[in-house]
């Protein structure tokens, strides 16, 4: 038998898991916050009708708020699991309200990313940020670590 065998396919799909749930992450947070940049500011082709959403208008201009800074949270990994869950929450919200209504399937009413988007955050939610994320990154500070109280010996009775 060789001395070192090559991994087996779980093994190497173990090895490389880290990687690709933080690409996900990142790659999900960074698409759906230019979808809140190109609505709040019109730019990257700009909201519906080439402008930007009004400053406070229902819903698009919250939801467009929810994709620029759920997104940016998602992607650096900060609050990643709340920030998913409620950018989820938000894309599931407009699959209802504004696709719903023309057509039963996403491919009939244009609801596609809407979907996918819902989808794609709730599995952020439910698997986390990964290794590589802010949130973790801040957990391993010297701040952090000073901060946490000292765990305390139990004396055995």
């Amino acid at each position: 038998m060789p001395a070192h065998l090559p991994p087996s396919p779980r093994e190497a799909a173990d090895a490389v898991r880290p990687i690709v749930l933080t690409a996900y992450r990142v790659v999900i947070g960074l698409l759906f916050a230019c979808h809140g940049v190109s609505s709040l500011f019109g730019v990257l082709g700009g909201a519906k009708g080439g402008g930007s959403v009004p400053v406070g208008q229902w819903p698009g201009w919250w939801a467009a708020l929810i994709q620029l800074v759920g997104g940016a949270l998602v992607l650096l990994g900060a609050g990643t699991r709340t920030a998913a869950l409620l950018c989820s929450g938000s894309m599931a919200y407009a699959y209802f309200t504004v696709h719903q209504e023309h057509a039963l399937l996403p491919l009939q009413n244009g609801g596609e990313l809407s979907v996918l988007f819902c989808w794609a955050f709730l599995s952020i939610a439910v698997l986390g940020s990964g290794p590589y994320a802010l949130d973790r990154l801040l957990a391993r500070s010297p701040q952090a670590r000073s901060a946490e109280p000292t765990a305390r010996p139990t004396s055995a009775v």
